[in-house]
């Protein structure tokens, strides 16, 4: 897998004549994996992962830093919190989740503006689980040029972050897109990744499921109702 998604990135580098790429570096798994490849494929230089912090908890960072020291990836911090608060008090109330999704919006706008100045392309950091069952927020993580992780369950990017040596630190800690305090991937979708992959790959490969047939269903409801998510705007064709 490494030796792929490294040959992968300076293929699709080379291809769209970038300079290199720029991603957000979350302190999470993914985020981590992501760009230990992105360097090692391209190079200190050719790669800027940049922290952005929206309210976001001081062990991210930490982590971030961490995997970032140990790899010798170049980071930058852009710190979104006062426009986010600044964007709210412009913008009418809503619930939890609309202001939530606001926070991977923002970080996206900052990795494009980062791009173009730098002639780099955008390196997204979603695995597979995340794409498929529709885990991410339309124009904000789920909004990239490039996916290495696209096409790997989340329990194989675990055992590839084992095998770069990521952090355990990142490792084992419990994934989140850290849309509000406590907030975790598994428990605002209700399911474990383990089962979650296991169903998904199920599903893809036409394979009798092991899991409860209620457990099922209820992946087959996120994969139908985040389709949107993963096509582009629908055109009205003449």
């Amino acid at each position: 897998m490494r030796k792929k998604i490294v040959s992968w990135l300076k293929i699709q580098v080379k291809a769209a004549k970038a300079q290199g790429v720029v991603l957000g570096l979350s302190g999470g798994l993914d985020s981590c994996v992501a760009a230990v490849l992105a360097k090692q494929s391209l190079g200190s230089k050719r790669v800027l992962a940049l922290l952005l912090p929206c309210h976001s908890h001081k062990q991210d960072r930490r982590d971030a830093l961490l995997c970032a020291r140990k790899f010798g990836i170049r980071v930058r911090t852009v710190d979104l919190s006062k426009v986010y608060d600044a964007l709210l008090e412009i913008l009418p109330a809503a619930d939890r989740m609309t202001r939530a999704n606001l926070r991977p919006r923002l970080r996206m706008l900052v990795l494009y503006y980062f791009a173009r100045k730098m002639k780099y392309l955008v390196c997204g950091t979603s695995n597979k689980s995340e794409l498929m069952a529709g885990y991410f927020t339309k124009f904000g993580d789920g909004a990239s040029d490039i996916l290495p992780l696209g096409d790997l369950y989340k329990t194989q990017v675990r055992c590839l972050a084992k095998a770069l040596k990521v952090p355990r630190s990142v490792i084992d800690k419990a994934p989140t897109a850290g849309l509000w305090p406590g907030q975790t991937d598994e428990g605002e979708m209700g399911i474990m990744y383990p089962q979650l992959d296991d169903i998904l790959a199920r599903l893809e490969q036409g394979k009798k499921q092991l899991y409860p047939a209620g457990k099922v269903a209820k992946v087959k409801r996120m994969v139908a109702a985040s389709a949107h998510k993963r096509r582009g705007a629908l055109v009205c064709e003449f």
